[in-house]
Parts: C-alpha cells; sequence; structure tokens
C-alpha cells in the first residue's frame, strides 16, 4: 500500500460552511481571478474547461492542422499551499484587516488526524 495515493479531506461543521458561504458572499471582490480559471468558481467546472479546450481543438483541426496538447497532473499539489504565502498575496490586494485576521486565525489552529486500525495519530 503505497501512502501518496491518499490524501486528506476536510470535515467541517455546517455552521462552519455557513460561515464560509457568508465570508465569500462579503469579501468575494478581493478574491476575484482570471477569466481563464474555472476551477472554485460558482457556476463553473470541469465541464467548462473541458468545452473550451474542445472547442479550441474543433477550430484548428477543421482548418486542417494539427494539435498537439501536453498535460500536467498537479493532483500531488492540491491543498498544498504554502499559507503564509497566500496571505502576502492577500495583503497586496489590500483586503481589509479583520478579514485577513480571520483567515490566519483559522488557518493556524488546523489540524489533521489520520486513523489507523482504529487508532488516531495527530499529523
Amino acid at each position: 500500500m503505497d501512502s501518496s495515493n491518499y490524501k486528506g479531506i476536510t470535515l467541517s461543521s455546517n455552521i462552519s460552511k455557513l460561515f464560509d458561504l457568508c465570508l465569500l458572499d462579503k469579501y468575494s471582490f478581493y478574491l476575484m481571478s482570471s477569466d481563464l480559471q474555472f476551477g472554485l468558481k460558482k457556476k463553473l467546472g470541469c465541464n467548462n474547461a473541458i468545452f473550451a479546450l474542445r472547442s479550441v481543438v474543433d477550430y484548428y483541426t477543421s482548418g486542417g492542422s494539427t494539435v498537439n496538447l501536453y498535460t500536467l497532473d498537479v493532483s500531488k499539489a492540491f491543498d498544498k499551499v504554502n499559507h503564509h504565502f497566500l496571505f502576502l498575496k492577500l495583503m497586496k490586494r489590500k483586503v481589509p484587516k479583520c478579514f485577513l485576521n480571520l483567515l490566519i486565525n483559522w488557518y493556524s489552529r488546523c489540524v489533521a488526524y489520520v486513523r489507523w486500525n482504529d487508532v488516531f495519530f495527530r499529523v
């Protein structure tokens, strides 16, 4: 069994999820990203990215061109965010200090546990 094939999941209470929605509603202006990004956006996702890719490929192949695609598997990088770097980026976007302090407090208190044969280990 290869432990690198497993990744942690976050278990959040309904109150925490509601709180997330409230924060997004209030501070979404500061959290804008490129229109070329499809993930983690309302009403956008993998299907939109696939449609965009397919449209570009179809456009060029219909004109007789050859299309070469290269992909990068970043699944190992998912959820491995340097929080210090993230907070610096948010400061550059001039997010309100109360929101930044809330995020710093929230992420500094995150803990992870692993259960193996009904024994819990703090990681």
